[in-house]
């Protein structure tokens, strides 16, 4: 990483100031209380400060990755209907003056996140705004989980615009403490900010601790001693990987955790894990997690871990339902629970494909390429691959040639949910009810 690529600490000071700065400039333009704001910039500071900007002042952050093709990312901000949108640092630069305005101690709402789903339509997952209890038991339900304090540099490693991530960020600057973000993960830059920031915190997926052991075998580590916290999620972890997250960092650092981008269900430290293999952990404090007759897991959340689907009634009443210990949701993970309230994973949702830590669900490619001139049918799936978890291939029946595909893809689908592979197939297995069966392609 060259020296000016490479990150700074942003204190939580300097942070807060360019947010103010932020949410001066939307008021200039008109951006009012509960108006979206789609945030879709490079992964940096700014990114952070946007947010900050619109969930303390009662806007609605939406934030995209920047990759999105037009075809993806129009009918997003067709549905959420943004009063700005923020596209390009330059468009951040115009925002910023010699105004600044007051930002509430605690977010009023959770930025609005986008998923998937089975349906391959992308919904908007929308907390509603929180009354200033529970948005002062939100920040602080995070802080003495994690333990954010003032003394923490947290050290992005992931986009921003992912859910996790940016948690991790907004908890440390909430409690004061600094942010340095990496524009893109690579062994080489970590290891330079490590030597440099000396950072205390840091989340990641599977995928930044598999690439950071294989660099690791043949480069010196650099002193790791600074870090007090190393969390990670977003993918089934290979057990060599965790086992080796555990001694290049040690056990009383590293923990993993269960989510989605609907909420939060577990935390598990290295030691629990270790007694109990295979586990993801008991349910965060204030939840309460269970299975159906279908070994579906459902999570009752506090008040401030509810959502909806923005403008999907339908969707968010499948997503809900009444228990013993109030609402709770699933995102139809298979799983189970045991005595001691372990929870147990058997499998993701039925279709999800995680690639590098990142969602990727077969029936948005599909939509996207099954218009493709010569193309009768297609499938996508997930294949095992070593260095991402998994990666996308397409089995496809038609006499559409490989080219055309990867074009469409390239045109309509971001960089991580482009297949990889294509496969002409004479015909899709199928159930005797007409689903595709994805196991045996």
């Amino acid at each position: 990483m060259s020296h000016d690529q490479a990150p700074r600490a942003t204190t939580a000071a300097e942070l807060r100031d360019l947010a103010s700065a932020v949410a001066a400039g939307l008021r200039h333009r008109g951006v009012v209380e509960g108006d979206r704001v789609v945030v879709s910039l490079p992964n940096g500071i700014e990114l952070l400060a946007a947010v900050w900007a619109c969930v303390a002042t009662g806007r609605v952050p939406v934030p995209l990755d920047p990759r999105l093709t037009t075809h993806e990312r129009g009918p997003i901000v067709d549905d959420v209907a943004p009063a700005v949108v923020l596209d390009s640092l330059a468009r951040f630069g115009e925002l910023l003056g010699d105004d600044r305005d007051e930002l509430d101690a605690h977010p009023r709402c959770r930025p609005m996140h986008f998923t998937s789903g089975t349906t391959g339509r992308p919904k908007g997952v929308w907390s509603g705004f929180w009354d200033a209890e529970d948005a002062r038991a939100a920040v602080l339900e995070e802080r003495e989980l994690w333990g954010f304090a003032a003394t923490d540099v947290n050290l992005v490693l992931s986009p921003l615009y992912h859910s996790a991530p940016l948690r991790f960020a907004l908890g440390t600057a909430l409690a004061r403490g600094a942010v340095a973000v990496l524009p893109a993960f690579t062994p080489e830059g970590f290891c330079e900010a490590v030597e440099r920031l000396r950072p205390t915190s840091m989340f990641c997926v599977p995928a930044h601790l598999q690439r950071l052991l294989a660099h690791l075998e043949t480069s010196p580590a650099p002193d790791l001693s600074c870090f007090r916290l190393v969390a990670h999620a977003g993918a089934p972890c290979p057990d060599p990987v965790r086992r080796g997250a555990h001694a290049l960092f040690g056990t009383e650092v590293v923990w993993e955790f269960y989510g989605s981008t609907e909420g939060q269900f577990t935390a598990c430290s290295a030691p629990e894990w270790a007694e109990h293999p295979g586990t993801v952990g008991r349910a965060r404090p204030g939840r309460v997690i269970g299975v159906d007759d279908d070994s579906e897991l459902w999570c009752a959340v506090p008040p401030w871990g509810r959502f909806s689907y923005w403008n999907d009634p339908e969707r968010t009443a499948q997503a809900w339902r009444d228990t013993e210990h109030g609402p709770a949701f699933t995102v139809g993970d298979l799983g189970r629970v045991d005595a001691e309230g372990y929870v147990y994973l058997d499998s993701r949702r039925t279709d999800l494909i995680i690639s590098g830590g990142v969602n990727v669900y077969p029936a948005e490619v599909e939509a996207a390429l099954v218009e493709v001139p010569g193309v009768v049918e297609i499938a996508v799936f997930g294949r095992t691959d070593e260095r991402w978890g998994q990666r996308v291939v397409a089995a496809y029946v038609g006499d559409a040639d490989e080219d055309t595909l990867r074009e469409a893809a390239r045109q309509r689908l971001a960089p991580p949910k482009r297949p990889k592979e294509y496969e002409r197939v004479t015909a899709l297995p199928r159930t005797a009810t007409g689903k595709v069966r994805r196991t045996h392609l």
